[in-house]
C-alpha cells in the first residue's frame, strides 16, 4: 500500500496543492497504519488507546478530506469542463467509496472509548486486515477519481484551441 501511495504522488504530486496536501495526508495515514499493524503483531495486549486514537484521527481526518474538500472540487472542475461522462464515472465511484466510509465509521465508533477500546482490542487484528483491503480499494478509486477529473483536464491533455 505504501508504494501504491508513492506512485499516486509521483502521478498526481503537483498537479494542484488540494490534492498534493490530501496525498501527503494518505502517506501519515499509511505509516500510522503500518505501526498500529506491527504493535498488534508484536504484542496485541500492549497497544494503547492513544496509538489507536492516532491511526483513527489521521483516518477520520483523510477520509472527511476527501468528502467535503476533494470530492467536490474534482466534480466542481469537471462540471467546469461540461464533462459529463466524467460526473457519470464520479458518482459510480463514489459510491463504491461510500462502503469504505461506512467501515471506517464502524471502527471509530468500536474504538471510541477506551471501553469500546479494551472490549475490541482481540478484534483489532480482523479489523487491520479488513481495513488494509478496504483502504487499498479506496486508494485505487480515489486515484481513478482523480485521474477522470482533474488529470484529464490538465494543460496537458487539454484540446488547443481550433
Amino acid at each position: 500500500m505504501l508504494e501504491d501511495c508513492k506512485n499516486a504522488l509521483e502521478r498526481w504530486g503537483g498537479v494542484h496543492s488540494l490534492i498534493d496536501r490530501w496525498l501527503d495526508q494518505r502517506r501519515a495515514l499509511l505509516v500510522s497504519f503500518i505501526e498500529l499493524k506491527e504493535a498488534c503483531d508484536s504484542e496485541l495486549e500492549a497497544v494503547s488507546k492513544a496509538r489507536v486514537d492516532v491511526f483513527s484521527e489521521l483516518l477520520m481526518d483523510y477520509i472527511s478530506a476527501g468528502h467535503f474538500e476533494i470530492y467536490p472540487q474534482l466534480a466542481e472542475e469537471a462540471k467546469a469542463f461540461n464533462d459529463e461522462s466524467a460526473l457519470l464515472i464520479a458518482s459510480q465511484l463514489l459510491e463504491r467509496l461510500e462502503m469504505s466510509t461506512a467501515m471506517v465509521l464502524e471502527f471509530d465508533e468500536d474504538f471510541a472509548s477506551p471501553v469500546r477500546c479494551q472490549q475490541n482490542l482481540v478484534r483489532l487484528p480482523a479489523w487491520i486486515d479488513r481495513l488494509a483491503k478496504g483502504l487499498t480499494e479506496r486508494f485505487a478509486l480515489e486515484d481513478q477519481l482523480i485521474a477522470r477529473l482533474h488529470a484529464a483536464h490538465s494543460p496537458k491533455h487539454a484540446k488547443s484551441p481550433a
